[in-house]
Parts: structure tokens; C-alpha cells; sequence
């Protein structure tokens, strides 16, 4: 059944057309994704849809009974209740119909009632039928999914009776989304949720919108977020919308192949209008051949000519360097000691951090991976410890709140003015590489969106060429496009590196080492994020079997407690195998993509005169073409045998 649906949607602000002719369909339990670039119009449909915007033309279909639910960006939940009201506000139907049972189950104690036999049974009866629509509504659960999504939403620890209106922004943000997961309406409608969530968070999100049975609306620009959960994916690119099916890594896949097609089509076409309009100017005017040319024009003329294919929107243009290399120990941190006030966020922390290496600080929010990041910056002092840099190192720092420029400059003299001596054309080229070209460079910072001025903020790091980069979440408010030309600036980066982030795509790419900050002390895992997580699970189970061996010699283990431990083992050793075929299937699609890039490029060498005259250099060509063949087909056929 669809649920939702918008049919040629245009919108325009004054003169600038921001969505033409959009369409979109979604399907009961469908997950859809809405990608595109910042500006693209993504927020301005998703308001449109949740009918906080009017639209020009076209329709939006929503049928009779379907309940929307729509969380806005930067959304934080006001209100003067409790944590524990607010969320207990959803169930109001619910508690009226308990208070309704209630009632019922008094009256059914009266002794008068049971004195009239027609009264009690019709009483019994709608008492039935009452606790009936009670149970199938959830009324006997609803207190424990409340406990369930605010643990999930990471209040466990929270004294439930606080005031809302005394929480951060943050923490506003994660009980609106909270609450309107506690509502479940047919369609969710979610732009940017994973804003201000820690790992934990949002792998318990993934998970709850994985199986959630009404459909999914959702514009995010966490990638690993979206590959976990859509079905499907929207793009809005130059005010269009195109569909395509799948998970977000199969939509750049598609969208790949798509494009390629497209524009064989077109040049096949080309081809073909070019030989037509040459024979027509080469035989109109001949008696013999005029009739064949005004055939060949009437062809010419039904046609329908296709467009080029429009490619990639422009990206960004930037890559990190350095100035001159650092020693081989950058940092070190000993017995550091940090408090506000009487409130000790971490003491006797240790991290060490040598040349060249791309450190991943992660832990929960509140853990102090901030405050340690300012520390280092000596942005905040000290109790106790010490802050050591090595020999030649400059320190490039990226802060959260940096990304909120709010200077009265202009764009151009935001960058300038730190760059005095650096000529104007090359301030304007570094600007226009990060996307500000012509009259952008001309606004004042302070009317920049979120991810312009944290393009900025890039823009002036990438200058400093420091040769140790400390990034406080250097991927918020930035597009996935965006955050994919950032990953690989920070691959190529000759430096060291030291980043917290949330976002683990981004951490699987970049990090060589995860130091997880927890109850003030850090803890070390040499690998990526992936990795990470694989460590923390067997040090999980190694820590329950350890448990269960502490019932001493003379407590057998039952027999189910040591099917328990066998199943637990042989699921992770499947999970080990699995990893390693899926990690060997995308080494070997890589590989033949190699081999068919050389295959085409020694084919296209063989057809050439200068070559194919020379016997033994055609020969030896020859050989390798086979050999490529022979290889691409082995590595087929292992290809089949671990998709089986």
C-alpha cells in the first residue's frame, strides 16, 4: 500500500527554483533515503511532505488514517514536564482506557451488579472487549518501551523525574526523537537524526528503524547509517529527483553505471545524426540520390534527441600538505589532569602519539573527548600532567564550534586576512577549490549555512599546512559528497593525525588506531573501527565466560549453559569466516576491475598498425592479453564459489 506520495512537486523561492516536477512513492515498511547535496532542497521537501511548507504546484497524496511523524533538523523538545511525563504524554489514549478498565473491574465488585444477571454479562463483555484493544495497543508494554527507547536514546542513567527545560540542546534534540519513536506513526519522517548521537546511540537506532514496521523518510550524511537501514534511495540533484532501489552503496553503484549508459546512448545517437545529416548534404541535390536524402531527413526528423548526460555536480577541490616533517614523537601525554570545578572529568590519562599515525578518539558523549582535545590546545588549563609536543611540530586544530564562524567578514577577507601575504588570485583559487566562487566570496560569514562555513573553516586549516591536525568532528554539517573528498584529502595527508568523530565509515577509513576514552582512562586498539568493535565483542564474551568459570569445581555447568558457550563459538567463528569472504569478494571485484582496465587498454594497443606489423612485439602483446584473460576467469571463478 502506498502511504505517501508526491506527484511533479515544484517549488520555488522567488526566482530560483529549488525542486521541479519532484515525484516520489513510498510503500508500507519502505526505507527511503534522501540524498543530495547541501541546498539541494532535501529539508525544504521533507517540510513540504510534514506540511510546514506550501509547494507551487503538482500534489501530495497522503491516504485517509495515515499517521506522519516528522523530526526537523536542530529539533529539541521544549517543555516544562519531566522527562518521564513527557514521555508518559504519547500513551494518553492508552491511560485512559486503563483508567476505563479500572472502572470497570470496581464496578464488577459491586454486589448490586451481580444481582442483575443481563448488567453483569454486558458489562463482562465490553470488559473483554476493552482489555482486548488495550493489550493489541500496547498498553500492558508501554511504560517498558518508554524505558527501552529512553536507554537507547542513552538516558539510563538519568533520574527520570528531571526537568526537560534543564538539559542541553543535545539532549533535547535525543528525547524529541525519542518521543517521536514512542509514537510510531505509519510514516517517519527523520532529517538529520543522527545529529548529536555517540556510537552507542546510534547503533541502537540503526537497529530500532531496521525493524520498525510503518516506512522511513530519512536524510542523513552518515553513509555506514544509511547502508544499515533503506531500501531504497531518492537523489535531488539541479531540482530533480531520480530513484534508485537499494542501500546507499548500491545507489552510487547504479548511479555509476546509469551514467555510463546514458552516455553511450547519447554518443550512439550522435554517431548516427552525424551519418544521416553528412549523406543529406551529399545527395540532396543529386537527382539520382535526392529521394533516398529526403527519406534520410523525414528519419532525421522524427528522432528524439537525447540530451548529454549530466554529470557529477561540481565538488569540492582540497588535499592537506605540511610545511616540514615532524620527529618521530609528536605527543605525549602523562598523568593528565582536567576538572571544572570540583567535578574531575579525567586524571592520570596517558596517550602517546608518534609520526604519521591516524588516531580515532571515540568514546561515549559526556566522556570528555572535547575538553581532552582543548586541553592539548591549551584551551582550558590544567590540574596536573603534562602536554609535551616533539621536535617540529605545528599543531592545526579543528573545533566543533570553529565550524560556527560567526564573523562580520567578508568570505574573502575571512581567509585573507590570517593570509596577508598570499596574492588575491590565489586566496580566490583556494576558496573556489571549496566551492565558493564568484560573488560567494563577497558574503559575510555570518550568513554562510552550516556547511559553507564548515568549508571555511576546512579552507583555513588547509592553509596553516600544520603537521598534526586535531579535528573535533571535522564531518558535521557536511554533505556525503563533501565528506568523501575529506576522507581522501586526510588518506593522502602526510602528517599525523588526531580526530574524534561518530561518523564510522569515516573512521574505518581513516583511523590506524582507536583510542576509546571511558571513565576517564584511554584504552588502545590497533585497526579501524570494524576492528574495534570485533575486540570489544570478544572481550565482552571472554569476560561472561570468565564469569561463569568463576562457579568453582564443584558447580557443574549445565548441559544448556554449555550448548550456550558451543553455539556462542561457532556463531563467532562463522562471523570471522563471513568478514573474510565479504572482505576477499570486494579484493577480487577490485582486482578484475584492474585486470579489464589493462585487458581493453592492450586490445585497443594490438589494433594499432605500428604494432600488429611488428610480428614479435603483436606476439608478446598477445601473451599478456591471455594471461590477463586466464587470470580475470580464475578469479571468476573464485568470485562464484564464495558467492555460493
Amino acid at each position: 500500500m502506498i502511504v505517501l506520495q508526491c506527484i511533479n512537486i515544484s517549488k520555488s523561492f522567488g526566482v530560483d527554483p529549488i525542486l521541479t516536477n519532484i515525484k516520489l512513492d513510498i510503500q508500507t515498511g519502505e526505507r527511503i533515503a534522501l540524498v543530495g547535496r547541501n541546498g539541494a532542497g532535501k529539508s525544504t521537501l521533507l517540510k513540504i511532505i510534514a506540511g510546514q511548507l506550501s509547494y507551487d504546484s503538482g500534489q501530495l497524496m497522503i491516504p485517509k488514517g495515515i499517521e506522519l511523524g516528522y523530526l526537523a533538523q536542530h529539533t529539541g523538545l521544549e517543555s516544562d514536564l519531566s522527562i518521564w511525563e513527557e514521555m508518559l504524554s504519547v500513551f494518553k489514549p492508552l491511560q485512559k482506557m486503563e483508567k476505563q478498565i479500572r472502572e470497570m473491574e470496581h464496578q464488577m465488585s459491586d454486589p448490586d451488579l451481580l444481582e442483575s444477571q443481563t448488567k453483569y454479562e454486558k458489562l463482562l463483555k465490553e470488559y473483554d472487549q476493552l482489555q482486548l484493544i488495550f493489550k493489541d495497543q500496547g498498553g500492558y508494554q508501554y511504560e517498558a518501551d518508554i524505558r527501552g527507547v529512553l536507554s537507547g536514546m542513552n538516558f539510563a542513567d538519568f533520574d527520570y523525574q528531571t526537568k526537560i527545560s534543564t538539559l542541553s540542546g543535545g539532549q533535547k534534540t535525543r528525547l524529541a526523537l525519542a518521543k517521536l519513536l514512542l509514537t510510531k506513526p505509519d510514516i517517519l519522517v527523520l532529517d538529520e537524526p543522527t545529529n548529536h548521537l555517540d556510537i552507542a546511540t546510534l547503533t541502537w537506532l540503526e537497529q530500532y528503524l531496521v525493524s520498525y514496521k510503518g516506512a522511513i523518510l530519512i536524510v542523513s550524511h552518515d553513509r555506514y547509517f544509511l547502508d544499515k537501514i533503506v531500501t531504497g534511495v531518492v537523489e535531488i540533484s539541479r531540482t530533480k529527483s531520480t530513484k534508485y532501489l537499494g542501500n546507499y552503496s548500491s545507489y552510487l553503484d547504479e548511479k555509476a553505471k546509469r551514467y555510463e549508459q546514458e552516455l553511450k546512448q547519447f554518443e550512439r545517437q550522435q554517431d548516427e545524426v552525424a551519418k544521416l545529416e553528412d549523406f543529406i548534404q551529399r545527395n540532396l541535390a543529386r537527382a539520382s540520390t535526392t529521394k533516398r536524402a529526403q527519406s534520410r531527413r523525414k528519419q532525421l526528423e522524427r528522432m528524439t534527441l537525447l540530451d548529454r548526460p549530466a554529470g557529477s555536480e561540481k565538488s569540492a577541490s582540497f588535499s592537506f600538505d605540511i610545511k616540514r616533517q615532524s620527529g618521530n614523537e609528536v605527543l605525549r601525554v602523562q598523568d593528565l589532569h582536567v576538572a571544572y570545578g570540583e567535578d574531575t572529568i579525567f586524571n592520570g590519562l596517558n596517550l602517546a602519539i608518534d609520526k604519521g599515525e591516524s588516531i580515532a578518539l571515540i568514546g561515549p558523549n559526556g566522556a570528555g573527548k572535547t575538553t581532552l582535545l582543548k586541553a592539548l590546545m591549551n584551551q582550558i588549563p590544567i590540574k596536573g600532567g603534562t602536554v609535551k609536543l616533539g621536535s617540529n611540530v605545528t599543531v592545526g586544530y579543528y573545533d566543533q564550534e570553529q565550524a560556527n564562524l560567526k564573523s562580520n567578514k567578508l568570505v574573502l577577507h575571512e581567509l585573507w586576512d590570517d593570509y596577508s601575504l598570499v596574492p588575491e588570485k590565489e586566496i580566490r583559487t583556494v576558496l573556489g577549490n571549496f566551492l565558493f566562487s564568484g560573488d560567494d566570496v563577497l558574503k559575510p560569514v555570518s550568513a554562510l549555512s552550516g556547511g559553507e562555513k564548515a568549508r571555511l573553516a576546512l579552507a583555513k586549516l588547509m592553509m596553516q599546512k600544520a603537521n598534526l591536525l586535531i579535528l573535533d568532528e571535522p564531518t558535521n554539517h557536511l554533505d556525503l559528497d563533501a565528506k568523501e573528498i575529506l576522507e581522501n584529502s586526510l588518506i593522502d595527508y602526510p602528517g599525523t593525525l588526531l580526530f574524534v568523530s561518530h561518523d564510522r565509515y569515516f573512521l574505518n577509513r581513516i583511523a590506524t588506531r582507536m583510542a576509546e576514552l571511558e571513565n576517564g582512562k584511554i584504552t588502545n586498539y590497533l585497526g579501524d573501527y570494524d576492528y574495534y568493535i570485533e575486540k570489544k565483542d570478544e572481550m565482552l564474551q571472554r569476560e561472561l565466560l570468565n564469569s561463569d568459570g568463576k562457579k568453582g569445581p564443584n558447580v557443574a555447568e549445565s548441559e544448556s549453559e554449555q550448548s550456550d558457550k558451543r553455539a556462542y563459538e561457532l556463531d563467532k567463528e562463522a562471523k570471522k569466516m563471513e568478514r573474510q569472504r565479504t572482505r576477499r569478494i570486494e579484493e577480487i571485484e577490485s582486482q578484475i576491475e584492474s585486470l579489464e582496465t589493462i585487458l581493453v587498454e592492450k586490445e585497443e594497443e594490438l589494433c594499432d598498425p605500428a604494432v600488429y606489423s611488428d610480428h614479435e612485439k603483436a606476439q608478446l602483446l598477445q601473451e599478456e592479453i591471455d594471461q590477463a584473460k586466464k587470470s580475470i576467469d580464475s578469479l571468476m571463478e573464485e568470485w562464484e564459489q564464495l558467492q555460493e
